[in-house]
C-alpha cells in the first residue's frame, strides 16, 4: 500500500511530462459531449438516433430546406448610399451560383444550416489558387471529424479534419467556422447532446408505443358467459365472428347463444397517457430547434396559438430564421470578404423569398411602394421575373392629399371652372 503513486502526484507527474513536451499551451476546445453519454431512460443519444425521431427530422429539414431556397447575394455599396448586386465580384458565382464542383448553393446551404443545427458547429474550407489571393471553391466539412484546438499560446485557433486513419490539418484562415449558439464565444453547443435527455424520452416513447402495439392485447370487444366452452365450441365460435370482422361486414346482425354478452372496448388508460406523452415531447424537441410545433404538422390548441398563418410566418422569420441568417452573413462577411472589403462589400439573404407563395402581401407590398414613390413598376416586374415597359421607371406617388383651400383648384390655384372656360 505504501508503495502506491498518490493520485495528485500521478496528476503532477503527468503535468510536468505535457509540459516537457510542449503540450500544455494545446487546449483542445472540441465540445467533449460530442460522444454522447448514457441517459436516464436507459438510451444512447447520437445524431443519427436522434434524426430517427420524426420531430428531429422534421425541425432539421423545415429550417434547412427553408434558407437554401433564400437568395443570398454579394452587393456593392455606392458612393450614395445605394447598393447594386456586385455580380463582377469573385465571391458572387461561388455564393450565387456554385460553391464548389459537386454542389449546387441550395445542397451547400442546407448542409452548412444542418450541421449548426444539429452539431452546433459548421465547417467550411477555403480553397485558393496557386497565388493564395482568389478564392475557388468552399468545401463543407463533416462536423463530427473536424477536430478544433488552440496552439501554444493559445492565440489562434487550430483545426484538424480526421477523416479514417488520416489527419489533414488546416490553418484558421483556411476554414470558416460558423457557431450556433455558445456560451464560450469560441464552439457553439452540441444541440443532440445537450438535449439528450428529451430525445431520449422521445425515443423511449416511440420505442414503448411500438411494443405496445406489438405484444399488447389489442381488440374492440369480448364475449362473456356463464357456461364452459370445450376447445372445439371455442374454434367454431371463433370461426362465427369473423364472419362479422372487417369494414365489408359492417351493419351484420350477430346472433348469440349460451347467454352471451358482448362487451365494447375503447382505449385503455395505458394507450391514451402514451399518445399523450408522445405529444408532449414533440413540444419539447420544437423548443431545442425553435420551432413552432404548427409548422411541422403538430395541430392543437397550445401550438395554434397564432390568429393567422401570416402571424405564424412572421413569428418564424423573426425568431428561428433571423437570428441564423445574421449568423451566417457574418461569419461570410469576416471569413470571405475580410476588414478591407467589408466597408465596400456585404452578403445578404433576402427574406422576400418566403413571400413569394402568399399573393396577396405581395401586392399590398408593391401597392404601398408605388403609392409613396419608392419603388418603380420596372423594379417590381422585375421581382415578379417579367420585361420593363416604357414609362415603368418613373417614380410615382398619390397627390389625392391637398390641403382644404386647393380643393376645386388646380395646381396653378385657378378654379377648374375658370380653367375650362379659358381652354374654350
Amino acid at each position: 500500500m505504501r508503495n502506491l503513486i498518490k493520485p495528485k502526484r500521478l496528476a503532477r507527474a503527468a503535468q510536468a511530462a505535457i509540459s516537457f513536451l510542449g503540450l500544455d499551451g494545446q487546449l483542445s476546445l472540441t465540445p467533449s459531449d460530442n460522444v454522447s453519454t448514457r441517459t436516464a431512460s436507459g438510451k444512447n443519444v447520437t445524431v443519427d438516433s436522434a434524426l430517427q425521431l420524426s420531430t428531429v427530422f422534421s425541425c432539421v429539414r423545415l429550417v434547412a430546406e427553408t434558407v437554401s431556397t433564400l437568395p443570398l447575394k454579394v452587393y456593392e455599396t455606392k458612393a450614395d448610399g445605394s447598393r447594386v448586386v456586385a455580380k463582377q465580384h469573385p465571391l458572387y458565382d461561388l455564393l450565387c451560383r456554385s460553391p464548389n464542383y459537386e454542389m449546387t448553393p441550395a445542397r451547400f446551404m442546407q448542409m452548412i444550416v444542418a450541421s449548426l443545427l444539429l452539431w452546433g458547429n459548421a465547417y467550411v474550407e477555403i480553397k485558393r489558387n496557386v497565388t493564395g489571393r482568389r478564392i475557388i471553391s468552399l468545401e463543407p466539412l463533416l462536423p463530427q471529424n473536424v477536430k478544433v484546438g488552440r496552439n501554444k499560446n493559445n492565440s489562434v485557433l487550430e483545426y484538424s479534419y480526421v477523416e479514417g486513419t488520416s489527419r489533414r490539418d488546416i490553418d484558421h484562415k483556411d476554414i470558416m467556422h460558423i457557431r450556433a449558439f455558445g456560451i464560450d464565444g469560441v464552439m457553439g453547443i452540441f444541440t443532440i447532446n445537450k438535449g439528450r435527455e428529451t430525445f431520449a424520452t422521445a425515443a423511449s416513447a416511440e420505442h414503448a408505443a411500438g411494443k405496445f402495439f406489438e405484444n399488447g392485447l389489442q381488440t374492440s370487444g369480448f364475449l362473456t358467459t356463464d357456461q364452459k366452452l370445450t376447445g372445439e365450441q371455442r374454434n367454431k365460435l371463433h370461426g362465427h365472428i369473423s364472419k362479422f370482422m372487417g369494414s365489408s361486414n359492417a351493419g351484420k346482425t350477430m346472433v348469440l347463444e349460451h347467454g352471451m354478452q358482448y362487451h365494447g372496448v375503447t382505449m385503455n388508460p395505458e394507450a391514451a397517457q402514451m399518445l399523450e406523452t408522445r405529444a408532449f415531447e414533440i413540444e419539447e424537441i420544437c423548443r431545442w430547434f425553435r420551432v413552432s410545433p404548427i409548422m411541422i404538422g403538430h395541430f392543437n390548441k397550445q401550438s395554434s396559438w397564432a390568429a393567422s398563418a401570416e402571424a405564424q410566418d412572421l413569428h418564424f422569420l423573426k425568431y428561428t430564421f433571423r437570428p441564423l441568417l445574421v449568423n451566417i452573413e457574418q461569419e461570410i462577411l469576416r471569413c470571405l470578404i475580410g476588414r478591407i472589403e467589408s466597408d465596400k462589400y456585404y452578403v445578404e439573404f433576402n427574406v422576400e423569398g418566403l413571400l413569394r407563395a402568399d399573393s396577396k402581401t405581395r401586392s399590398e407590398y408593391y401597392a404601398s411602394g408605388l403609392n409613396n414613390g419608392w419603388i418603380n413598376r420596372d423594379e417590381v416586374r422585375s421581382k415578379e421575373n417579367m420585361p420593363p415597359i416604357e414609362g415603368g421607371g418613373k417614380y410615382t406617388i398619390q397627390s389625392a392629399l391637398i390641403p382644404l383651400e386647393k380643393v376645386g383648384t388646380n395646381y396653378n390655384g385657378v378654379a377648374n371652372d375658370e380653367q375650362a372656360n379659358d381652354d374654350a
